[in-house]
């Protein structure tokens, strides 16, 4: 990928799982087009970030990749109104393939994990490419599961995290998300991974 410094053609992310991920499916998803990546380590920082990164220098695509977390429409909502700030006019609501903004300039893209219409995060977007004849899986979700709610540490949101964190420990050797795609055992074809391709193609082709 391009230097996000000098890339005229840029993805923020949340955080350093996202960054992970999605350098992986771009590698099993190739040819793609060049893009930089940086990571803001939080929403807040992302959320602060927009309008400078939508006003750099010689920047011709800026892609937004957030965790819907709880509520799609809020989250769509504080997006939006970054972007108002230098006269970017969102739609109304996400589209669910991935929405692009192509008569802005630079073009602005959006992409709500884990699917621009559910709430959720990260785990639930890699929920999603675990493959349905995986053997653990069920395992993993019944371990969790079984934990009484008195001794789970984790809040009552973050159930599906810890489900796919436990899959993940069993691996051949426990590794981040986006390793679990280079090692085959997350599946591209799945349909939210094979849209947000399609997205990133759309954005920065």
């Amino acid at each position: 990928m391009l230097n996000p410094d000098t890339s005229p053609c840029l993805l923020v992310v949340e955080g350093q799982d996202d960054e992970h991920v999605i350098r992986h499916l771009r590698q099993r998803n190739m040819p793609m087009p060049e893009f930089g990546i940086v990571s803001r380590n939080s929403v807040s920082e992302l959320l602060s970030a927009i309008e400078a990164d939508v006003l750099a220098p010689g920047r011709t695509a800026l892609g937004i990749l957030v965790d819907a977390d709880g509520d799609v429409g809020s989250r769509w909502q504080a997006v939006a109104d970054r972007l108002r700030r230098v006269n970017i006019e969102a739609p109304q609501a996400p589209d669910p393939s991935g929405t692009v903004i192509e008569k802005s300039s630079p073009r602005i893209g959006v992409w709500l994990m884990p699917n621009n219409e559910a709430p959720g995060e990260i785990e639930d977007f890699v929920a999603g490419m675990i493959p349905e004849s995986d053997p653990v899986w069920p395992r993993s979700q019944a371990y969790v599961d079984g934990i009484p709610v008195t001794d789970r540490k984790l809040a009552s949101g973050k159930i599906l995290r810890a489900k796919v964190h436990s899959w993940l420990a069993t691996r051949e050797a426990p590794r981040m998300m986006g390793a679990a795609i280079r090692a085959r055992d997350l599946s591209r074809d799945a349909p939210d991974a094979v849209r947000l391709v399609g997205w990133l193609r759309r954005l920065f082709s």
